[in-house]
């Protein structure tokens, strides 16, 4: 089973083309991988940040109501000034 130079050559192009695919590929694989990993922690900091803005919003909206409970007794306390001081005018 003796090759003639012709086949020899082809299979030495397409063992290197090969070879050539192969550590291609490997490199895009690698930087593939790298590009999830970043992608990932990505994901994890927007997580964590939708987190805390979740509970800036709690509370928020706890405090609200004892906000504008404040707020009612200041413009009571105000307009009990305001009558007092045009009645001694």
């Amino acid at each position: 089973m003796n090759m003639t130079f012709t086949e020899q050559v082809l299979l030495i192009i397409l063992s290197a083309f090969l070879a050539l695919f192969l550590i291609l590929s490997i490199l895009v694989l690698v930087k593939i991988r790298q590009i999830l990993n970043h992608i990932n922690n990505i994901t994890a900091k927007a997580e964590h940040i939708a987190d805390q803005a979740e509970h800036v919003g709690e509370f928020f909206q706890k405090t609200a109501g004892s906000v504008a409970v404040t707020k009612l007794i200041a413009n009571l306390i105000g307009s009990i000034k305001n009558q007092k001081d045009h009645k001694e005018k």
